[in-house]
């Protein structure tokens, strides 16, 4: 078969036969809408979304328009360009917490820029995250993003080879949702924390009642850079992201996956005194944060971008995508719990997993309660049934149909009699 001859070529020429990303075991051609076709023609519901940005599906008519229109006018120039201005714009107006935005091409150079950022505005080293939170691939995103062994906290444990025990010293781990534990930690180390930085909600874990708001405050009595994470969350949960769902603005966001419409693009945006430290002539050499990137802000990603985003502007989007959700995750649970197994479906309606547990989700280390082998069964046979997804998420979008969930609840049945 032709996708069977690209594998065995991808374990020539690709570590693990991979890009790093997904399984090796399947080829995607093409997507269009709220599907997607392997190489051999299986077509699958599209629950992946190439990891959240499709949020408007593949392939929409406006959103190719608009980039078809851009790239026969030149697809980067290095130079400013004014797409990308109207993008920061769209984002700026957006967001509570956007008063300036600097772009860049991946959601973990924003998140490594956010980091570094908090660390120019205060002149301290010390960064404090949550366990199992993921902030991208830099040095500091990868400690404790999935450790295999539980540690003390606040003790950081990497997540790969090639990172100094030197970095380990500057990372601050706390266990996510709990606010007693993140007020000691800050307390004892107010002095040397530059920033806070937190997915509102992490991963699938919801934010328990009032404590992004003690964050927000801890930071603010201790002069601590207060970071958001929307690089998944931003204009997904709403179109003022997290911070508008919940009532906290953070002082810098980071942002991806749909404000580039499927394109490259990522941003850091935050308070203009803050992000003045990318600019030098403000704050001069010492305080200076140098950001150079080939790609930031090219006008395709920004055209698509801005699509998206008046796509998202339109009355009823959010709705219908959050009834969507809500749709599957009751339909999720009611069909497992029928056949008697102990589920929890966690997370927020356009985005969310299915874990094998009757113990409450408030951390990571609540996540790994959950049974293992369920969930690769689970994952198989959604899989062997047209429904393709991250093995730990599912990914709502705009393009979904109700025959589509229809098939995608017949296929959960399906699990739930084979688990």
């Amino acid at each position: 078969m032709r996708q069977r001859a690209i594998i065995e070529r991808a374990h020539e020429v690709l570590p693990a036969g991979t890009f790093g990303n997904f399984a090796a075991n399947i080829m995607i051609r093409k997507g269009k809408e709220a599907h997607v076709w392997d190489e051999d023609g299986n077509e699958y519901i599209d629950y992946l979304l190439g990891s959240g940005p499709m949020l408007v599906g593949h392939g929409h008519p406006e959103v190719v328009e608009a980039v078809s229109e851009q790239l026969a006018k030149g697809t980067t120039f290095f130079a400013n360009n004014s797409r990308g201005v109207q993008l920061a714009e769209d984002i700026c107006d957006a967001l509570e917490c956007a008063e300036q935005v600097r772009f860049v091409s991946t959601g973990s150079e924003a998140d490594m820029y956010a980091m570094r950022l908090a660390r120019a505005v205060t002149g301290r080293d010390k960064i404090m995250k949550f366990e199992g939170g993921y902030h991208g691939m830099s040095a500091e995103g990868q400690m404790s993003l999935a450790p295999e062994k539980k540690s003390n906290f606040p003790v950081a444990v990497p997540d790969s080879a090639g990172i100094p025990q030197s970095l380990r010293d500057e990372m601050l781990v706390a266990p996510y949702n709990d606010v007693a534990f993140a007020r000691s930690l800050i307390s004892e180390h107010a002095s040397q924390i530059a920033g806070v930085i937190v997915e509102p909600l992490q991963r699938v874990i919801p934010p328990a009642p009032g404590f992004l708001a003690a964050i927000r405050e801890e930071c603010d009595k201790n002069g601590i850079i207060l970071i958001f994470d929307e690089v998944v969350t931003g204009f997904r949960f709403a179109y003022g992201g997290a911070q508008e769902l919940y009532g906290v603005t953070p002082d810098v966001c980071t942002l991806g996956k749909v404000i580039g419409g499927g394109f490259p693009l990522a941003a850091i945006a935050g308070k203009a005194d803050i992000m003045d430290h990318f600019d030098k002539e403000k704050v001069g050499p010492d305080s200076f944060l140098m950001q150079v990137g080939t790609l930031s802000g090219n006008p395709v990603a920004a055209v698509a971008g801005i699509k998206t985003l008046e796509i998202l502007r339109r009355p009823g989007q959010y709705e219908k995508l959050l009834g969507y959700g809500e749709t599957l995750i009751n339909g999720i649970g009611k069909r497992l719990r029928a056949k008697g197994h102990a589920v929890k479906v966690s997370g927020h309606p356009s985005m969310f997993d299915v874990i094998f547990t009757d113990h409450d989700i408030c951390n990571y280390r609540d996540v790994l309660k959950g049974d293992r082998e369920k969930a690769l069964v689970f994952n198989r046979v959604l899989l062997e049934n047209g429904i393709f997804r991250s093995p730990s998420k599912f990914y709502i979008s705009l393009a979904l149909t109700d025959e589509d969930i229809a098939q995608t609840l017949a296929a959960v049945e399906m699990a739930a009699m084979v688990l």
